[in-house]
């Protein structure tokens, strides 16, 4: 049974008032899910000379050659060139004591330097000899990435060589080679040692009976573990841990190993090639035992385990996040490549601060969950079906700061946590955007019900840090008040309700004074808050997310700013994150290379769609995703940290950073908000003029629901519960 809402519009019409249509279709019992996409295939794209290879266990990662953004340094080669284990131990190379006292002191791991640590190890550097003759580290003719495995092929004389890499579940890397005739692989690597390490005290030794080389990794680097203290030397991130490799083929009778000057230890091996195949495998841990195992076992079972990889992420890319569809592929494959990343990001370390699933930021920079990137990545967990498993961590994961009195407090009562965590550490880089935290916490409850997850998310963390002071980012202060007083309601805090409301003043007369007292202020006009210094950025866009943001604001600054060509924010592309007319007087190297970046253009779009700016909102948003994640020339999508200013590519190259985009397609051009407690799905579509359909199938309630968009006709189909779809005019 299906239910039809019809949208009649009138092209000169436009509504004072919001009518609201609703449609009851809990008696729908149709199973609306998607038949099974192979989407590890789909996603698969030609990489070679343009990215390093990225690949994603649990604590395990694997970055194939180096670009230091985006410029080809090294290309990958035969072989495992550079896994690395990251389990949030360090946030850089060093595992340094904070010397700072109360509660700024970073604890332990935390480091400003050698953040891209992995660029310096050497695991398995492979080359072949084929007839007496060497090919060192032959580059590969294809390298494909896809989120599952990366594939390389060599062409070398007449001998072709393939090989699949993979991280499996139990976080040991393997490579599965095969050679159309048979050839002798060498392979070469060396122990733990960093441009900022002092000295190396590893040791090596063979294992006969597994076949196994064990790497006992010990040594100091050059660290510093507080902001704005003295470089310090101490242990390094590997300190204590073992490193194991080991090979389908015998390795015992051809190792070499030897130590050098500064106590490195090397090592040098060969075995046999053919069709029947050679597997490589790398793994690290804390015990050798359990490294000899993650490394054999790997060997033992690559192929099954491979295959078990692939299903997994199909299944995630399946069943954990909504379904879309659109007349335009490349527009989907945007869609589905940020999800595949979003959720490689995922880590599970279940130590110390790390106690919750959550989601990371970038590879090619420190990994992590970051407090400002959590704004839009809270949000994206809200989506996915299983969100205890994908939602909650993200929350959840900063209280440990705040529980802690890991904060840094100021005169004024306002309480900030750190940028960035791990085990035992915090950044020691303060900010307040961790208040929209709080209204992507509420988004999981309305997605969920789970009043369980609201009151650990409440108590003891959001209760504790607003104690005093409600901090703001972009004018959410009085939407972030109204949530934390709904949540102590609902949890069961019902005495901490007046505090709230006392908190923030929120009277309507108060709340559009401190709109009207930015607008056009410091004699911008036509624009929202803005700055003394002259230094137009997106940031005035940010605050038509509130929803007390005044929509004659929202039109006038959207005409003035966002489209203009000359003096505002549409560039190459939209949105220049900064200002035409402020990049005239702003010109250091860090304002070109931060020409376009993707956080400030979710925040901007996003306010876009909620002031209900459609034709707008659609358009620019279609040419910021064209343009800035999908590579024309390549015909793939992409996510770098940024673009320059003359758009070229900046900085890490599968950046979570783009995450909000998702949003833009879920909440944006589907116009979806949905919440279990109240029963109700509210769409507000946005289909671009461009796209005469699009499709969208979520899981809502464990029953998947489907919302098929043609024209202005939105037709739902096996939704648990009350559809509500605000009319509204079409332009004229």
């Amino acid at each position: 049974m299906s239910r039809l809402v019809h949208q009649t519009r009138k092209p000169c019409l436009r509504l004072a008032l919001t009518i609201l249509c609703f449609l009851p279709c809990s008696d729908i019992v149709a199973r609306e899910k998607p038949d099974f996409t192979d989407y590890c295939q789909r996603l698969e794209q030609e990489i070679q000379s343009r990215k390093h290879g990225f690949l994603a266990g649990n604590i395990s990662y694997y970055v194939g050659g180096f670009h230091a953004s985006w410029k080809l340094i090294e290309h990958e080669t035969i072989g495992l060139t550079h896994p690395f284990h990251h389990d949030l131990r360090s946030r850089g190379i060093g595992l340094l004591k904070s010397e700072l006292q109360g509660a700024e002191n970073t604890g332990i791991g935390n480091d400003y330097y050698g953040w891209e640590f992995y660029k310096d190890t050497r695991i398995l550097y492979g080359s072949v000899i084929i007839n007496g003759k060497t090919y060192k580290h032959p580059k590969p003719k294809s390298m494909r990435w896809r989120p599952d495995k990366m594939i390389c092929e060599y062409e070398l004389g007449d001998v072709m060589i393939r090989e699949e890499k993979f991280i499996a579940e139990n976080d040991a890397a393997a490579s599965i080679i095969t050679a159309s005739r048979p050839v002798k692989l060498e392979f070469s690597g060396h122990s733990f040692y960093n441009r900022r390490s002092v000295s190396s005290s590893a040791s090596i030794r063979l294992d006969q009976e597994n076949n196994a080389i064990i790497v006992s990794e010990a040594g100091t680097v050059r660290s510093r573990p507080d902001p704005g203290g003295e470089e310090r030397v101490g242990p390094c991130i590997y300190s204590g841990m073992f490193t194991v490799l080991s090979a389908s083929r015998d390795i015992t009778k051809s190792l070499v190993t030897k130590k050098d000057q500064r106590g490195v230890q090397h090592y040098t091996f060969s075995v046999p090639c053919d069709s029947k195949g050679t597997t490589v495998s790398w793994a690290m841990h804390d015990t050798p035992g359990m490294a000899i195992k993650s490394a054999r076992d790997i060997i033992n079972n690559h192929r099954p385990w491979l295959l078990a990889k692939t299903i997994e992420i199909n299944r995630q890319l399946n069943e954990e996040i909504p379904w879309l569809r659109c007349p335009d592929k490349k527009f989907v494959d945007i869609y589905y490549y940020l999800w595949s990343l979003y959720l490689m990001y995922y880590i599970d370390v279940g130590k110390g601060w790390e106690t919750e699933n959550h989601t990371q930021t970038a590879v090619n920079n420190f990994l992590g969950m970051h407090r400002y990137d959590a704004a839009f990545q809270i949000k994206v967990g809200a989506w996915t079906t299983d969100k205890k498993k994908y939602g909650y961590g993200n929350v959840l994961t900063w209280k440990h700061l705040t529980k802690n009195d890991r904060y840094r407090e100021l005169p004024s009562g306002l309480r900030m946590i750190s940028d960035n965590k791990g085990i035992a550490w915090h950044s020691g880089a303060y900010g307040g955007e961790s208040s929209e935290h709080v209204l992507g916490a509420w988004q999981i409850y309305e997605h969920t019900g789970d009043v369980a997850f609201l009151k650990e998310s409440y108590e003891g963390h959001f209760a504790k840090l607003y104690q005093k002071r409600l901090g703001s980012f972009a004018m959410n202060e009085f939407e972030v008040a109204e949530t934390l007083e709904k949540m102590a309601a609902l949890t069961g805090n019902q005495a901490d309700v007046p505090h709230w409301e006392t908190l923030i003043r929120r009277d309507p007369e108060h709340i559009r004074r401190m709109f009207e007292q930015r607008w056009e202020m410091n004699g911008v006009s036509g624009y929202f808050a803005g700055p003394n210094n002259g230094m137009i950025m997106t940031n005035g866009f940010w605050a038509m997310r509130s929803p007390y943001f005044p929509n004659e604001y929202a039109k006038a600054m959207v005409d003035t700013w966002a489209l203009d060509r000359k003096k505002g924010f549409f560039g190459e592309f939209f949105p220049l994150a900064m200002s035409r007319h402020a990049m005239k007087t702003f010109k250091k190297p860090a304002d070109h290379s931060f020409g376009y970046t993707p956080d400030t253009a979710y925040f901007t779009l996003d306010g876009m769609f909620r002031q209900h700016l459609v034709k707008e909102a659609t358009e620019l948003t279609l040419n910021h995703l064209e343009n800035y994640n999908y590579h024309a020339a390549w015909k793939i999508p992409v996510a770098p940290e940024a673009y320059r200013r003359d758009r070229t590519l900046f900085g890490d190259q599968y950046s979570n950073f783009n995450a909000g985009k998702i949003l833009l397609y879920l909440e944006g051009l589907a116009g979806l908000k949905y919440s279990l407690p109240e029963k109700k799905l509210t769409i507000r579509p946005a289909l671009p003029q461009t796209w005469k359909w699009m499709e969208v199938r979520l899981p809502i309630a464990g029953q998947w629901t489907k919302i098929r968009y043609t024209g202005n006709d939105v037709k739902v189909t096996g939704c648990p519960l009350r559809v509500i779809l605000p009319n509204r005019a079409l332009p004229e």
